[in-house]
């Protein structure tokens, strides 16, 4: 038996709000069907009998599970049953499960494969795996009137033959796996042919007795993981809805729906199923057709909270994708027409991310400091909101006064005044920071610097006089300017001589 993968789908926890269908309905999309095949719920109640099922029954169902949906096995099988009731069936229940063991490993099972877990297979080239040669057997066992259980381990799945009050393990893949325990023969090659270490039945904690129609639930578990290990997430989810209709009857469309007694919830399994599909589309950037099989999935198979995650999920991921392709009206589109199936605090999330991207858009592209003063008062407005946090809002404020001031002092101007004053106005308007601070103090130190560069271009041209004026404008502005008050030391000198 196939080990079962995790879901690929892992989003943020969410608050659930009813799903609608406000996305892309003129959207074509064909997607997985939604209803069970009408034999999943005929077959769901001949498993529930109490009056219990015949072989042919059993037969039936196991070569359905396997794909098998005209049964043209059938017949093979039915040979197969008539040729071992017309042989010479010992008269005790032991001798007899053990003679059904041997006779499917002579006549039949040719060829051990991990993942061959079709019955109808088995006639057509006689590969087999614990599944398949686990139904196979209990079939065969209901024929000649031998009572069976399944059993399931973590990796693995057998039989119980139950014998004249006796529980006896029987292990299909091998010939000698009747009562392995006790058979040196089983042992010798069990491990070596499927990689398995048998589970005795004093290891109740690792094993688990389940029906014969639970064990044939198995064949469409291991077709099912074996589909979505090569990504056919879409073909896979037909199959969960049959097998969990199949355990479940038509409650599976309940989202209290009962888990059955198979050790794993076959309702869960199918919304894993569900919603592994749709991170297939996800993953595809099939945003839009993921929110469409949402829409639909979720009304047939609902469960608040994970449908709502997986909402959400898409949403985010079409806004984020718009935003990276730097497409911010279209996210803005994108969530507004899709708000209805978000929670508020969803929206708002969404919301943010949006007017964040567009803030820093226009921050960026910024020409004058009349258009920096619009985006400043936007960002203003979303703090006050609650759309900006704090700590962001001051990132964004900081952003744009920087790089205003560094467009006032851009060449050729050079106006290391205008962005001065600039800086010195925001930080009356916004209060202390230590990067504006920062900014101004090294603007101030240009336009100082401008001073000393004006008074030596005039004072090497031996225009003293109005080298001296700017030299004095400059002191009267920076008294304590290192390079100014070196500048007049100049002055004096010459002035001294």
């Amino acid at each position: 038996m196939n080990k079962k993968p995790l879901i690929f789908v892992i989003f943020i926890i969410l608050s659930f709000t009813v799903l609608t269908l406000a996305v892309a309905q003129n959207r074509q999309v064909s997607h997985p069907r939604l209803e069970s095949d009408p034999k999943a719920v005929e077959y769901y109640r001949i498993g529930s009998r109490t009056s219990g099922f015949s072989w042919t029954e059993l037969a039936e169902i196991c070569l359905w599970a396997s794909g098998d949906v005209n049964l043209t096995s059938m017949q093979k099988l039915t040979n197969a049953v008539t040729v071992l009731n017309s042989g010479d069936l010992p008269r005790s229940g032991k001798d007899r499960a053990i003679y059904i063991l041997e006779y499917m490993h002579t006549n039949i099972l040719k060829s051990y494969s991990l993942n061959q877990t079709r019955v109808d297979t088995i006639f057509t080239n006689g590969r087999f795996n614990c599944v398949s040669s686990a139904a196979l057997y209990m079939i065969l066992c209901k024929s000649a009137g031998v009572n069976t259980s399944g059993v399931m381990t973590r990796h693995h799945a057998f039989v119980i033959a139950h014998i004249d009050g006796q529980n006896i393990d029987v292990e299909t893949t091998n010939r000698y796996g009747f009562d392995p325990g006790n058979r040196k023969e089983f042992h010798d090659q069990f491990g070596a042919l499927t990689g398995f270490t048998y589970v005795p039945a004093t290891n109740y904690r690792d094993r688990q007795t389940i029906n014969q129609i639970e064990l044939a639930s198995l064949i469409f578990n291991n077709r099912i993981v074996e589909l979505e290990k090569t990504n056919r997430y879409a073909d896979a989810v037909p199959l969960a809805i049959d097998r969990a209709v199949f355990l479940l009857g038509n409650s599976i469309t309940r989202e209290n729906a009962p888990s059955g007694t198979i050790f794993e919830n076959p309702r869960k399994d199918l919304l894993d199923r569900l919603l592994n599909y749709g991170a297939s589309l996800l993953r595809a950037n099939r945003e839009e057709d993921a929110l469409v099989w949402a829409a639909s999935a979720s009304a047939r198979y609902p469960d608040s909270a994970r449908w709502q995650e997986f909402v959400m999920a898409a949403v985010n991921n079409r806004v984020a994708r718009f935003l990276r392709e730097r497409k911010i009206p279209d996210a803005r589109n994108f969530l507004d027409v899709n708000a209805s199936l978000l929670s508020q605090d969803d929206f708002s999330r969404l919301d943010t991310l949006i007017i964040d991207s567009e803030l820093l858009r226009r921050a960026n592209n910024i020409r004058t400091a009349a258009e920096a003063d619009e985006i400043l008062n936007d960002i203003e407005t979303a703090r006050n909101s609650g759309k900006l946090n704090q700590g962001r809002a001051r990132e964004l404020l900081t952003f744009t006064i920087q790089k205003t001031a560094a467009l006032l002092c851009a060449p050729p101007a050079r106006d290391w005044r205008a962005a001065v004053s600039y800086l010195e106005n925001a930080l009356s308007r916004f209060g202390a920071n230590r990067e504006l601070e920062q900014n101004l103090k090294t603007y101030r130190d240009n336009l100082a610097t401008d001073y000393h560069n004006r008074f030596a271009a005039e004072w090497n041209k031996k225009n003293y006089a109005e080298a001296e004026r700017i030299l004095n404008e400059g002191l009267s502005e920076f008294p304590d300017n290192r390079q100014l008050l070196s500048n007049r030391d100049i002055v004096n000198k010459q002035k001294a001589q």
